[in-house]
């Protein structure tokens, strides 16, 4: 079995097999040999039958982790991973609340900023993850662990595994690639959208996007009251907020909506089916990182195999080819393919730098006063 393993890696290096079929075959050999270690790393004897849970963003981004990671996974562990989904932050957030005690029905989640890292830590919801049994978070770029290191020194509870932006999708039958550069931000309050335009409902994202448009650091608003004004005169003319990707991508692919903001990998899936819709990423563009926060009260031993398993290169392509998200994967230590090169956000130093992220500090300590305000004025559409 292990000469089967290591003429399909040949074949995989030598182009002769789809990273695809190589994953798949992987854990199904791992099943069948029992064997420890191989390409993946992950000790491949069964492990106690069981279940995790793992909650995510739902439509193409679920569908990804669910054939490139979870399935293998379970072939080749006999743990089952329950897939959960949620649409934005702050639902999920209260559900994880109501649940007792943490850990109990939810396990792991692919959170997104590390806003949303600090906020688990500070409800203390954290675990302490033992990076010796993760081997491959060595191959993760390290300017995407650090923000991590710096809230909780002394151990993680996640890891980073993939990044993106929240720029502007257009339709490029109604708007022009000159006239998006030119307006910038400032294109979601433009005359010629009014009443084909789309939004998320997320309260960060719409800050956000007034801070831009009336020439302020997201970081660092200086003048609330202009965004608010710009926030209360951009209401009528949005056509409908959009609550999930799948809803976004139904909306721009339908022409209801014209533009809207975009999260980068559901753009990068309509561009490669062909529909007429560009992307721009502004300057300040809201650049994020998702990670693979991990609840206290879960099981670590299970958690930090599928971390790891989900950490090697040949699962994280594939699932980023499927996500059309960037990995966390440093370019730098990892021969990245052609298909990610291209994805939107990719950056080929690994630094990141020039990249804006929401502070956490800043936005989690403005979130009471803030989300209250903007829901105020969302209920006047």
């Amino acid at each position: 079995m292990q000469k089967q393993l290591n003429d399909v890696r040949e074949r995989y290096v030598s182009g002769d097999l789809s990273r695809r079929d190589f994953v798949k075959y992987c854990a199904v050999a791992g099943v069948a040999a029992g064997l420890v270690g191989g390409p993946f790393g992950l000790a491949r004897q069964a492990l106690a039958q069981g279940s995790i849970r793992f909650d995510g963003w739902g439509g193409t981004t679920s569908q990804a982790f669910r054939r490139y990671a979870f399935e293998p996974f379970s072939q080749a562990t006999g743990v089952r991973v329950i897939d959960g989904e949620f649409g934005d932050m702050d639902t999920y957030l209260t559900r994880v609340i109501a649940s007792f005690p943490p850990g109990g029905e939810f396990n792991l989640a692919h959170l997104s900023g590390v806003f949303d890292y600090a906020r688990y830590v500070g409800l203390e919801f954290n675990s302490a993850l033992d990076e010796s049994k993760i081997p491959n978070l060595a191959l993760v770029m390290e300017s995407m662990i650090t923000p991590y290191r710096k809230l909780t020194p002394e151990a993680l509870s996640a890891v980073p595994y993939n990044l993106g932006q929240t720029g502007i999708a257009y339709n490029t039958k109604y708007i022009s690639k000159d006239k998006a550069e030119e307006l910038g931000a400032s294109l979601l309050w433009d005359e010629s959208v009014r009443g084909n335009l789309g939004s998320w409902g997320d309260w960060r994202t719409n800050i956000w996007y007034a801070a831009l448009h009336t020439g302020q650091n997201p970081n660092d608003i200086q003048d609330m009251n202009a965004v608010w004004d710009a926030l209360r005169a951009q209401v009528p003319m949005v056509k409908k907020y959009w609550g999930s990707g799948a809803e976004l991508m139904s909306l721009l692919a339908g022409e209801e909506i014209y533009a809207t903001v975009a999260w980068s990998g559901r753009i990068a899936h309509l561009q490669n089916d062909g529909y007429p819709i560009g992307f721009l990423a502004p300057k300040n563009c809201y650049s994020w990182q998702e990670c693979i926060f991990v609840m206290k009260g879960t099981d670590l031993d299970v958690a930090q195999q599928l971390l790891d398993f989900m950490l090697a290169p040949e699962a994280s392509i594939a699932v980023a080819e499927g996500q059309m998200y960037p990995p966390s994967l440093d370019p730098t230590k990892v021969d990245l393919p052609e298909s990610i090169q291209k994805l939107p956000a990719f950056d080929p130093t690994g630094k990141l730098d020039g990249y804006l992220f929401a502070d956490p500090l800043y936005w989690n300590g403005n979130q009471m006063e803030w989300a209250e305000r903007w829901d105020r004025i969302r209920a006047t559409s």
